[in-house]
């Protein structure tokens, strides 16, 4: 079982950016896939970024790529998420996920908590 703890969220302006944080414990994060989603209100989750083991490479929702990065930091067991150019749009509670399977946009079994990200116009 790995424990997934996020941070990182908060207030801020339409334009600004934020960085995610999820930190992992229980077991390393380095045999799993690692990925973001998030829940925005009255609307389903969205899958918003993966990334390989090695963090080599990533995938993102369509429209976030550009403005979003996913990065991990195996040795400190943590995976982030860059977030610039925010948008009201972007307000949602963001989640961390382990264990999704490459190339589909279905989560894995492990979940953090959720953090909130919320863009004020």
């Amino acid at each position: 079982q790995v424990q997934l703890v996020e941070s990182g969220g908060g207030l801020v302006q339409a334009g600004g950016s934020l960085r995610l944080s999820c930190s992992a414990s229980g077991r390393s994060i380095s045999t799993y896939i690692m990925a973001w989603f998030r829940l925005a209100p009255g609307k389903e989750r969205e899958f918003v970024a993966a990334i390989t083991l090695d963090g080599a490479g990533a995938n993102y929702h369509g429209s976030l790529e550009g403005r979003f990065t996913i990065e991990r930091d195996n040795a400190k067991n943590t995976v982030y998420l860059h977030m610039n150019s925010l948008k009201p749009s972007d307000t949602a509670v963001y989640y961390c996920n382990g264990g999704q399977a490459w190339g589909t946009l279905q989560p894995g079994p492990y979940w953090g908590q959720g953090t909130q990200v919320t863009v004020s116009s």
